[in-house]
């Protein structure tokens, strides 16, 4: 039996631990992780789900959806999805370029890699994106499975895996659909008086890399495993200016690749695009953007083909959901840094090489040409002095033999 004072003491324990839940309701999680190791009751207070929830739901609005709650919940929770997917992705591989026999050649650890990877299908795979613009969510997605992969799996095997959320207003009239894009009111944003100080300067273009946001969160439902593809902020874009005012905005993470790769690893690629509307208002732009495109894709930096298909994307995106993490924005921008700089040494050996290979072919065809030339000069007096000691049909040859001769010079000359 409790006495009065051990009864007001367990009152007031659980008054003072309801008043410090409220008070780790407004702390970040960081500072929330830090506090936990203080004692066993804070720690008990910090590991409720409605404090992860909360810091979930802030950050990713995609994971409000009651369908996305309950999925959230049979993989492990909201703690565990901030665990893992608030950290950012890291290769530890060694960025390298495989060489002509490593290259599209399966190795065995690779073969039991991809095996285990086809333990699950594209429907196994869930993805919550969100765009946000400063403190506004102005785009959110839940993707179950990869579009058409299914339905077609032959076709998506064998093509470029590509995950398209929106598509243009151009492709939007070509198809006959109605449906519009989400349209993003850039609100603190200065103003553009004058594109070609824009042109200049970019003040709108760095206040927009400062305060976009896209996040891409892939789920396995059957392995429970998640992870970030994209980063914090953007790895860097584009200002295109032709007559439309687009801007195009990069995110993504370097990612561990197949053997069948022509690099160690391989560039996931998420691409927000941006355009200009109403921009006529007064003396001054209007600012408002229309978001015209989001998609995903994974890119190689060499072979016949840029882009992995979607056979060796679903090995490597089971890679990545098991990768380290890091709380470091600069590890990412080092990763894709160096990606960036071995993708340019390669295309300038290999732009070397084929202007070696553009000389050799000049050279050559200007000595077969100068051959030609100098054989018809020895040739043609040869035959003049022998044609008048010929007689009947040997004397009509030498005409034919030159029309030939001729014929051969300006069909070379007109080859490229």
């Amino acid at each position: 039996m409790f006495t009065a004072g051990e009864d007001l003491g367990s009152e007031t324990s659980s008054l003072d631990n309801d008043i410090f839940f409220e008070v780790l309701k407004r702390v970040d999680p960081v500072t929330l992780a830090t506090v936990s190791c203080a004692n066993s009751e804070i720690r008990k207070l910090s590991e409720d789900e409605v404090l992860w929830e909360k810091f979930c739901n802030e950050r990713w609005p995609s994971t409000k959806d009651p369908s996305v709650r309950a999925l959230i919940n049979e993989v492990g929770g909201f703690r565990k999805l901030y665990a893992k997917c608030y950290p950012l992705i890291i290769s530890n591989e060694h960025l390298a370029v495989r060489d002509v026999h490593g290259y599209g050649m399966d190795g065995s650890e690779d073969d039991k890699g991809g095996e285990e990877g086809f333990q699950f299908s594209p429907s196994d795979l869930i993805s919550l994106v969100d765009v946000v613009h400063g403190e506004k969510c102005i785009f959110t997605k839940t993707i179950h499975g990869i579009p058409e992969a299914d339905a077609f799996p032959r076709w998506f095997s064998s093509s470029p895996f590509r995950i398209d959320l929106l598509r243009s207003p151009e492709e939007e009239d070509e198809r006959g659909q109605e449906e519009q894009a989400p349209v993003m009111i850039a609100h603190g944003l200065p103003s553009i008086v004058s594109f070609d100080r824009e042109r200049k300067h970019g003040k709108f273009w760095k206040a927009l890399l400062d305060d976009v946001r896209v996040s891409w969160i892939t789920i396995n439902k059957r392995t429970k495993e998640m992870a970030s593809l994209s980063s914090w902020r953007p790895l860097g874009g584009s200002q295109q200016w032709p007559r439309d005012g687009d801007f195009l905005v990069r995110f993504g993470s370097v990612l561990p690749s197949h053997r069948s790769c022509f690099c160690s690893t391989v560039h996931c690629n998420i691409v927000m695009k941006c355009r200009l509307i109403n921009t006529d208002v007064g003396e001054t732009v209007n600012l408002k953007l229309r978001l015209t495109e989001l998609s995903l894709q994974l890119q190689d930096m060499g072979g016949v083909h840029m882009h992995v298909n979607g056979k060796e994307s679903l090995v490597i995106l089971r890679t990545a959901l098991r990768c380290p993490r890091s709380r470091l924005h600069e590890e990412v921008l080092s990763s894709y840094n160096q990606y960036l700089k071995v993708h340019t040494e390669r295309k300038e050996r290999k732009t070397q090489q084929e202007g070696r290979l553009d000389t050799a072919v000049i050279v050559s065809g200007t000595g077969v040409f100068m051959f030609i030339c100098s054989f018809i000069i020895w040739l043609v007096p040869k035959l003049r002095a022998s044609g008048p000691a010929n007689s009947g049909s040997r004397a009509s040859v030498h005409p034919l033999l030159l029309e030939g001769i001729k014929g051969a010079l300006i069909q070379s000359l007109l080859l490229p």
